[in-house]
């Protein structure tokens, strides 16, 4: 086989390798996104004075690793509106957003 198509290859693969392990990252924050929903949901935490508690970030800022995708999820929907942060390290859901979002995945 010629230099220039293994190459071609090698390039092609990393590609496809990079591609793919940005959607499995993706795919495993949106799982956690509606497990933090339902869990909030379950709760009943609609306003700040029913606001639960959540892991907010890593304790140990030295750890890397994608270990623990719950903090980066949890600010995906703070990014979104989806949930609010009451302070105290609480929070708790935006009920508007939250239909609207459930009415666009719908249709």
């Amino acid at each position: 086989m010629p230099v220039y198509l293994q190459i071609i290859l090698i390039v092609a693969a990393f590609i496809a390798f990079y591609v793919l392990a940005l959607l499995l990252g993706g795919l495993g924050i949106r799982r956690l996104c509606f497990k933090i929903i339902a869990e909030m949901e379950e709760a009943k935490a609609f306003s700040a004075a029913q606001a639960i508690g959540l892991p907010e970030g890593r304790r140990n800022f030295f750890r890397v690793g994608t270990g623990n995708l719950r903090p980066k999820a949890l600010n995906v929907l703070i990014a979104e509106g989806l949930v609010v942060k009451a302070g105290g390290g609480k929070f708790y859901l935006n009920r508007e957003r939250l239909s609207d979002m459930k009415n666009k995945l719908r249709s």
